[in-house]
């Protein structure tokens, strides 16, 4: 059989992209459908946040911190995705300069709710936030979160 035109289930583990193995184990932790609407919410909100708060800081903070992000995305090797996260990217630094003067306020206020949301969320998902394992999950759930609303556009990255 060929490992390439094989569903994504029945591939060995060593042929499925890191990019799915992510998302896979970290939609795990993210199937009721409660916790997976906060998430929607919830994680665009807190990365705006983030990038609101180090823009405050100063911008080349937020600017360095967006294109760290980009990097590791670029690194999973999806243009789909990595599309997707420009567009978001620049969406996020759209609306923090949009906020001008109220960016510190608005973004603090983003971040302590977005995360008790997420735990919230979590507790009644029954399960650990996956970050709590490997870090590198916070870079994940924006994914998830990508790939959420490309299905439900009917692409699949």
């Amino acid at each position: 059989m060929d490992t390439q035109a094989a569903p994504l289930e029945s591939r060995p583990h060593s042929a499925q992209r890191r990019i799915d193995r992510l998302l896979a184990h970290y939609g795990q932790s993210h199937q009721h459908p409660t916790n997976e609407r906060i998430h929607v919410v919830a994680i665009p909100a807190i990365m705006l946040s983030i990038v609101g708060m180090l823009h405050a800081l100063h911008p080349w903070a937020a600017y360095a911190f967006v294109a760290g992000s980009l990097v590791y995305y670029a690194l999973l090797r999806s243009p789909m995705f990595l599309v997707v996260m420009l567009l978001w990217t620049a969406a996020l630094l759209a609306i923090v300069h949009a906020l001008g003067e109220r960016v510190l306020v608005v973004s603090v206020t983003l971040f302590v709710v977005g995360w008790i949301f997420q735990f919230i969320g979590h507790k009644i998902e029954g399960k650990k936030p996956s970050f709590f394992e490997d870090l590198q999950y916070l870079y994940v759930g924006p994914l998830f979160v990508a790939d959420l609303g490309l299905r439900r556009l009917g692409i699949r990255a």
